[in-house]
């Protein structure tokens, strides 16, 4: 697991759906380690909530449940419009079962008993694309943040405004903590953020606390 950095794991949400509950339980403990949030369930109900809910970043999901198959849970999903990542586990390594997942786009499939660090692994490569989309995107961010404020600063305060947001775009900092981390002024700081304000790319919700607004961003262009 050497040439794999879990690290970035941490910062993602799984559902995982298993209808075994030993092995539901069992394997919720060990990815609780690793990432963010495990939405454990078994049954697809639960899981259709789950993801009518809360922000789901990749579906680990059993084929052969109880009354029904993962893959027509997945049918349901992307015909509901879900595009989120789906590694199939199961026992069975039927062909028509593969070609079906393959159709429906799913990322990986791994066969029973489930190795945790062939999961993790999985888990890894599926997620990858999206830190780098992530990555991409913050860094498109930061420069249309940039081309808004005239400050020179602006590029390091920008940049632990954008490394500090948390998972509902919020930045919770007084300017004290961000004085702590970079060379700039409390003048300096209420401009800047004066100005982003001012240009609605974020809104500041209370003292020290502001949200970035993604659809601004969007709307701007370089």
């Amino acid at each position: 697991m050497k040439e794999y950095n879990l690290d970035v794991l941490t910062k993602f949400n799984i559902l995982y759906l298993e209808d075994e509950i030993n092995l539901l339980r069992q394997t919720t403990a060990v990815l609780e380690d690793f990432v963010n949030s495990v939405f454990a369930c078994s049954t697809t109900e639960q899981a259709y909530k789950i993801m009518k809910n809360k922000k789901v970043d990749v579906i680990v999901s059993d084929i052969l449940l109880d009354q029904t198959t993962g893959i027509e849970f997945l049918k349901t999903l992307r015909a509901d419009g879900f595009n989120t990542p789906v590694i199939f586990v199961t026992a069975h390594d039927k062909s028509e079962f593969l070609l079906e997942a393959i159709r429906l786009k799913a990322s990986d499939y791994l066969i029973k008993p489930m190795n945790i660090k062939d999961l993790l692994k999985s888990l890894y490569k599926v997620l990858l694309n999206s830190i780098k989309n992530e990555e991409i995107e913050k860094n498109e961010a930061i420069i249309k943040m940039i081309a808004v404020v005239t400050d020179t600063k602006a590029v390091e305060l920008i940049k632990f405004f954008m490394s500090k947001l948390d998972n509902d775009m919020t930045f919770n900092h007084t300017y004290n903590d961000i004085m702590d981390n970079i060379d700039i002024s409390k003048p300096t700081i209420i401009k800047i953020f004066k100005q982003l304000i001012d240009s609605g790319i974020i809104t500041k919700i209370q003292n020290s606390k502001y949200r970035l607004n993604p659809n601004a961003l969007i709307n701007l262009e370089l």
